[in-house]
């Protein structure tokens, strides 16, 4: 079976039955479940997601991406902040980049006020930081790949001719 192939297909659409996996892949159904057990039990697949717009829900969300700045510890590196960092339920994503900051960390919160208090209550102080700084998200245009916006956008690139 090919495993690259799996994957892709399961990034595409994480709903894919096995039966339409298994004949896009031109094996069995129990090869497809076998190599999905094993892909997920080895952190392989690490989970299936929903894109949700939750811009045309009823619902309060404030999202945010804090650049935090760190020193390494000895023998661990930024691993010790990072495990640190991402225990909090605030947080949906953890980077360790190069730049400006170590670590770019993604959190969803309620209110803006929410957000900052997460910052300077829990994310601050925390051992090896020295600094953040926080940027509110206004509008996202595109998730994971997703358009959030259902309208066809016209194409207004001009059109070269020689």
């Amino acid at each position: 079976m090919d495993t690259l192939q799996l994957l892709k297909a399961l990034e595409q659409n994480p709903r894919i039955s096995t039966a339409d996996l298994a004949d896009v892949l031109n094996t069995s159904v129990e090869q497809v479940e076998a190599e999905k057990d094993h892909l997920e039990k080895t952190h392989v697949i690490c989970g299936y997601h929903t894109v949700i717009n939750w811009d045309r829900t009823n619902t309060d969300r404030v999202s945010a991406i804090i650049e935090v700045s760190g020193k390494p510890e000895r023998d661990v590196g930024y691993d010790k902040i990072a495990q640190r960092i991402a225990r909090f339920d605030e947080v949906t994503s953890l980077y360790l980049m190069s730049g400006n900051s170590e670590f770019m960390v993604f959190v969803e919160g309620q209110t803006m006020r929410e957000i900052a208090d997460f910052v300077g209550q829990k994310l601050a102080p925390i051992d090896g930081v020295t600094s953040t700084v926080t940027c509110f998200l206004l509008k996202k245009y595109k998730v994971e790949g997703v358009m959030m916006e259902s309208e066809e956008l016209k194409d207004e690139r001009q059109l070269i001719t020689a």
